[in-house]
């Protein structure tokens, strides 16, 4: 039995699993602030436009049931809105970062250029010859 609560431990104490039990964390925490920012934000800036905060009240009757449209339209801009806020304040800093970061990089691994290795052979002559 202590085998299988070794294997677990080993299993829970994975680097993937506790960087995912982390993103399911701040998930949560993005969420709340995501839907805020539709519900205090966005919607109250939709009613001012459109003159209703909500499309909940558009639906119409077939026989005996309701279709209601307006709850599917919402959430739909909801979607919308919350895969524009993903989009334009995660993703996009996250790429121009990553961009920069490759810049970078790559510049680091251009060549020497000539003049700076011939000096650099200049250099280190010059201290072989004040040592020897």
């Amino acid at each position: 039995m202590t085998g299988v609560l070794k294997e677990f431990r080993d299993f829970v104490l994975r680097g993937n699993v506790l960087d995912l039990a982390i993103a399911v964390v701040i998930g949560a925490a993005f969420t709340a602030v995501v839907n805020s920012m539709v519900t205090n934000v966005l919607t109250p800036f939709i009613a001012a436009v459109f003159g209703q905060p909500s499309f909940g009240s558009v639906n119409f009757d077939v026989g005996d049931a309701t279709i209601e449209v307006g709850l599917f339209l919402e959430a739909v801009v909801n979607f919308v809105i919350v895969a524009a806020v993903i989009f334009f304040f995660v993703i996009k800093p996250v790429n121009l970062l990553m961009e920069r970061r490759r810049r970078g990089e790559a510049a680091a691994d251009l060549p020497t250029p000539e003049d700076v290795q011939l000096l650099r052979e200049i250099r280190d002559l010059l201290k072989e010859r004040g040592q020897g």
